[in-house]
């Protein structure tokens, strides 16, 4: 008689050979094609076997439907033999579509082209790649070279090619730096130090190291960088006047600023105001990482069920801008040791949420506390609806939220009742709502909000750079 033991073993094995055998797909959609594939956000490319496995296991707590490599399988090796064109397709939602068909396996890739007619247009993401400059290579400068080196494996709709620093160059030592990091982890891929030439290849991708004090004084065209998108790190310049510098020096076409933007510059939301920019606009602003955790979640709410008004507290992990140890601060309480103390400050998010959503303008409050812990951010969302709800009814549409429709990329969605903060480095998304943290009174409700406040809020700003460049890729998600 086989035991529970051996056959919960062959299961495992079988299901880890299907996933051995979706990776050679995979990668040559992503490769040839350049066609990123994810299963409901979960990134499948340069994923090893158990990763694809616990992106399904994912898939099935989140989808309610019985998911397994088996469904997706075929998915990924018919698209494999499509002429699709550059895009991102969530197989997850390909997957539970193709379920509610109740189609046979013989009509699947009808059903494929159906769903993906304009992906098949050999004209369907016609663009030319778009030159990246990062301008600072600190915490959100390095993890933002980390995710455009990755993306240049599949046509690179975003180029990375130099990085400005305003001091020392010591190419060596920033390598180092962009090599290994304390909360992120080793980079995963090669990197060759050309300390002659101030640069370094990372996965092929040549990067020229630049020393400038000011963004006017670089000549970007001479290193071949044309019709650039300068994307500064720095948070020195925040108006329009200092951020115009950028456009004075030669080969620099726009700028995209990783802060609130002061004055009338823009501040973009990818997901909830992205499209709304003037197309004359040069300078641009990916607001801040706790903004953009913070106002899908109240768009989703207020669409849904009206917010009369809303307080938010964000429970803030320290950032450089801290003492580590007691010490002189233009800012109060902000020159307390870092790691010793909770810190109470202020945030401009509250403030900031008018601008990507003007119907919640002086409805929205806010408040920090800057907590000792390097990474991982909580915003705590005490809101007064427009009608009465339940628990159960605000969850469900968030959990919605995070499967379909224009804010699956920021909202993410978890039931797991033992999660912490760590377990959320490396998310993808501006936010992860903790649905069993969820508090509702009548027209009362507090939705407790998680976001990885330097990754994921690189990914956004990474989407509003493709976006302002001109060089997104088709979606189906």
């Amino acid at each position: 008689m086989v035991s529970q033991y051996q056959n919960e073993l062959k299961n495992f094995v079988e299901r880890e050979k299907l996933a051995i055998r979706a990776i050679s797909p995979i990668h040559k959609l992503w490769v040839e094609r350049s066609v990123e594939l994810l299963l409901f956000r979960r990134v499948m490319v340069h994923q090893g076997p158990i990763d694809i496995l616990k992106s399904h296991n994912y898939a099935r707590q989140i989808s309610k439907v019985n998911f397994g490599i088996e469904l997706t399988l075929p998915i990924i090796e018919t698209l494999a033999d499509m002429p699709l064109c550059p895009s991102r397709i969530d197989i997850g939602l390909l997957a539970v579509k193709w379920v509610e068909s109740g189609k046979d396996r013989g009509e699947l890739r009808t059903f494929l082209e159906g769903c993906l007619t304009d992906h098949l247009k050999p004209n369907g993401a016609d663009f030319e790649p778009r030159d990246v400059v990062l301008y600072g290579f600190g915490r959100i400068g390095r993890l933002m070279a980390r995710l455009l080196v990755n993306q240049a494996g599949g046509g690179g709709a975003l180029r990375l090619r130099a990085v400005v620093c305003r001091g020392n160059l010591n190419v060596a030592k920033r390598a180092a730096l962009f090599q290994r990091d304390s909360v992120h982890g080793p980079y995963q891929g090669n990197i060759t130090v050309l300390e002659e030439e101030d640069a370094f290849v990372a996965n092929g991708v040549f990067v020229k190291f630049i020393s400038a004090s000011s963004p006017d004084q670089v000549d970007y065209e001479a290193y071949g960088i044309k019709n650039a998108l300068i994307v500064d790190n720095t948070g020195v310049w925040r108006d329009r006047d200092g951020l115009g510098l950028h456009l004075k020096a030669n080969g620099a076409d726009r700028v995209l600023l990783t802060a609130p933007g002061k004055g009338d510059i823009p501040n973009i939301v990818y997901g909830v105001n992205h499209r709304t920019f003037n197309e004359e606009e040069r300078i641009f602003s990916a607001a801040s990482c706790t903004t953009n955790a913070i106002v899908p979640v109240l768009k989703a709410v207020n669409d849904a069920f009206g917010i009369e008004s809303t307080h938010v507290e964000t429970v803030h992990s320290y950032t450089n801008d801290q003492n580590l140890l007691d010490n002189y601060h233009k800012k109060e309480r902000r020159g307390r040791s870092a790691g010793l103390n909770m810190v109470i400050t202020e945030t401009g998010a509250a403030s900031a949420v008018a601008k990507a959503l003007p119907e919640l303008t002086g409805r929205v409050t806010g408040n920090a506390v800057r907590v000792p812990t390097p990474n991982v951010s909580l915003a705590i969302l005490n809101m007064e609806l427009q009608q009465e709800v339940d628990r159960d009814t605000i969850n469900d549409m968030l959990r919605r939220a995070s499967l379909e429709g224009p804010l699956v990329a920021q909202i993410d969605y978890t039931r797991d009742e033992d999660v912490v903060s760590s377990d959320m480095v490396g998310n993808t998304h501006a936010a992860i709502v903790d649905s069993l943290a969820t508090q509702v009174h009548g027209k009362r409700a507090v939705i407790y909000v998680w976001y990885d406040n330097e990754f994921g809020y690189s990914m956004q700003v990474a989407r509003v750079a493709r976006i302002v460049s001109g060089v997104e890729r088709l979606r189906y998600y």
